[in-house]
């Protein structure tokens, strides 16, 4: 039988993470300390495993945003990566390599819901076509990518 093995960390790559065992219940929170310290309409986390999260590159700075909560973010680049509290850990899922699996299975805290956060989704989409297309193909991007590595540079950091 093969153990879990995760990966994850920052954009900037300056905090990487490596999880044994199997994650707990992948979740969104609407709470308004979420919507804030993710900057965005909720905050998609999953539990990880009790003593299961080596920090392998680095560890996340952490505010204290209340009495029994505090959070863990790069402080390079500000990625939202933890939501520690006395029962445990849980990691941002954008925080992971592979998010495919994990998919949120509850929503807490629904009565912040923005309210029109569930009709998002049916705004019209559009792909990268044409010029947009042309734009990004000449981005240079500084964004650690989906996997571990050795060392990353940190060219595009403005500190």
């Amino acid at each position: 039988m093969t153990e879990t093995i995760r990966t994850g960390g920052c954009q900037c790559g300056a905090v990487r993470f490596r999880i044994r065992g199997a994650l707990g219940r992948p979740s969104i929170c609407h709470c308004r300390m979420c919507q804030k310290a993710f900057g965005s309409f909720f905050g998609p986390l999953v539990t990880a495993p009790k003593d299961g999260v080596e920090w392998t590159r680095n560890e996340p700075a952490y505010f204290q945003s209340s009495v029994n909560i505090s959070r863990g973010f790069c402080q390079r680049c500000g990625t939202p990566l933890t939501y520690r509290h006395p029962e445990g850990l849980e990691i941002a899922i954008g925080a992971f390599d592979d998010r495919s699996d994990l998919k949120p299975l509850i929503q807490v805290h629904t009565g912040s819901a923005i309210p029109w956060v569930t009709e998002i989704f049916d705004a019209p989409k559009r792909s990268a076509d044409g010029d947009s297309a042309n734009r990004e193909e000449g981005m240079i991007s500084f964004q650690h990518p989906d996997h571990d590595t050795d060392n990353w540079p940190v060219e595009g950091l403005r500190l």
